[in-house]
């Protein structure tokens, strides 16, 4: 083998790692303007790739979802832990909804993620899971000790937590200040923590 076969491996494996940074880095700014229905070969476009180069990364857009926001999806795991920990339950799951909608706030990709179904996410997969298994404890919890009805299941909760959070993109755009207030008959603007109220 000679030295420059020798040296064009670590190279290689320097630029197909490079490349996966570029293309997950494209990615998340891809589906925080367009969502997760975005085209791919866009993104291989913003990440200065072919989409030859992302399809060996990344074979489906599964697979490039899950890359792109498996530590935002944990970190609503952690949540759901601190909150069954929690001393009171009603203080547990106002705290755990919180921390679910500022991902649901933080961007289009990850409000996408978390309020539809896309098949092949496995790390969503768990979330979904976890989600169900951290309302279903502190709602029993709410039940034993009378605070919530005895009728509220965690369906309930979780259809709210999905509609609610398809509402947050709107509340958060509303925040923005694309338009002069001050004008005649302009809407007055939204607080920046609007999509708190309705919980």
């Amino acid at each position: 083998m000679t030295v420059g076969a020798r040296d064009g491996a670590p190279r290689q494996r320097r630029d197909a790692r490079r490349n996966r940074e570029l293309l997950l880095e494209a990615a998340h700014e891809v589906f925080t303007e367009q969502g997760l229905d975005a085209a791919l070969d866009v993104i291989a476009r913003r990440a200065g790739v072919g989409n030859a180069t992302l399809y060996r990364h990344f074979p489906t857009r599964a697979a490039l979802v899950d890359a792109v926001f498996r530590d935002s999806l944990t970190g609503t795991m952690d949540a759901g832990e601190r909150a069954r920990r929690a001393p009171d339950a009603w203080a547990g799951l106002t705290a755990y909804l919180e921390a679910v909608f500022s991902t649901l706030a933080a961007d289009r990709g990850s409000n996408d993620l978390m309020t539809t179904h896309l098949r092949g996410v496995e790390s969503l997969e768990a979330v979904h899971e976890h989600n169900r298994g951290t309302v279903d404890a502190l709602l029993s919890r709410l039940r034993d000790e009378g605070t919530v009805r005895a009728d509220v299941t965690t369906e309930d909760v979780l259809f709210g937590l999905a509609a609610l959070g398809r509402a947050v993109p709107a509340l958060t755009a509303a925040t923005t200040p694309s338009t002069d207030r001050t004008a005649p008959g302009a809407a007055p603007a939204t607080p920046p923590d609007a999509w708190r109220r309705p919980l």
